[in-house]
């Protein structure tokens, strides 16, 4: 098996691991376990998983399958700041969809979760799309390819999950939506409840260019290229 079938192999267990843990596996071991165990098995199977893609992703060697036009680059820029703003406003604001994330209702919904109720699963999904447009190798069709699955497939498991453990949720479901906005454009919400926050934003537009800047020190390719 060559170097691109292990990444596949890789992903494939990457995601397999997290959706068997997240829902079939997680009551019996947590019983098995308890919740610090049943933490610990799934950090490991979690980050060992993830850190073997990594490494198996550094030794497929790049191609090129299309290239992408100039405008996709620009294109990109906007999304990606969507992405890390709905990743801030997600780590800075409980969040009902996800495991410890609070009661559906008690706060009301704010934030970014009048965007998405899944913020963080549609920041690694949007930067998941952005990679395999711009990249177009096999490799990261395959890595990013495996994260986008598990993000939106894992978040409308999720769903069901939290819909069937709590009534309140489907209540939360109702005024919230899957896609990024698609309240607003229904006519659900008001387009002012589209404004993410403050701190979403302002950490958001902050972390999207500190990876402007250090996306070609780090990874060696500029993560801003006009010229193509």
């Amino acid at each position: 098996m060559g170097d691109l079938g292990l990444l596949i192999v890789a992903v494939s267990l990457f995601v397999g691991g997290h959706e068997l843990l997240s829902h079939p596996l997680r009551a019996p071991l947590v019983r098995a376990v308890g919740e610090k165990g049943f933490l610990g098995i799934y950090a490991v199977v979690a980050l060992g998983s993830l850190f073997w893609a990594v490494e198996l992703w550094k030794d497929v060697p790049p191609d090129r399958l299309w290239e992408a036009p100039g405008w996709a680059y620009l294109a990109a820029l906007p999304v990606m700041l969507l992405a890390f703003i709905l990743f801030v406003g997600s780590v800075t604001a409980p969040n009902p969809a996800l495991m410890g994330g609070g009661v559906p209702g008690a706060a009301g919904v704010r934030g970014v979760q009048n965007i998405t109720r899944h913020p963080m699963m549609w920041s690694f999904a949007l930067w998941a799309v952005v990679h395999m447009v711009l990249s177009a190798d096999s490799r990261t069709l395959v890595l990013a390819g495996g994260i986008l699955v598990l993000a939106l497939f894992g978040s409308a498991m999720q769903d069901g999950k939290k819909r069937a453990a709590d009534p309140g949720y489907g209540a939360h479901m109702a005024r919230t939506s899957f896609v990024p906005f698609a309240a607003q454009l229904s006519g659900r919400a008001p387009l002012a409840s589209a404004w993410p926050g403050a701190v979403a934003s302002g950490g958001g537009l902050l972390l999207w260019a500190v990876v402007l800047w250090a996306h070609p020190l780090v990874l060696g390719v500029p993560a801003l290229q006009l010229a193509r």
